[in-house]
């Protein structure tokens, strides 16, 4: 069997609270809240953070641009190495 082409793997890492910030999206405040992080076929990683309505109700979850900031960047980083171990470890569908 050929090796499968793999496009990219994807993991979400929560943002701590004292990290997490504010953005705007069409005149709406949104505080984000988790990142997706993508490692892509190169080795790097692509980021976006996601966020709910700071005014609450159902309002979607929207993506935004990661605040680059040494703490955010430690954040992916240290959950890229985690994501990696937990990969490393899987047992399968039915594991």
């Amino acid at each position: 069997m050929t090796s499968p082409e793999v496009n990219a793997l994807a993991f979400n890492v929560s943002i701590p609270e004292h990290l997490r910030w504010r953005d705007e999206r069409r005149g709406e405040e949104f505080e984000l809240q988790s990142i997706t992080v993508r490692l892509l076929p190169d080795g790097s990683l692509a980021a976006k953070a996601y966020g709910r309505p700071t005014a609450g109700g159902r309002g979607a979850y929207v993506s935004f641009a990661v605040r680059r900031d040494a703490e955010i960047d430690a954040l992916i980083d240290a959950a890229a190495g985690e994501a990696a171990r937990l990969w490393a470890g899987h047992r399968g569908l039915d594991g």
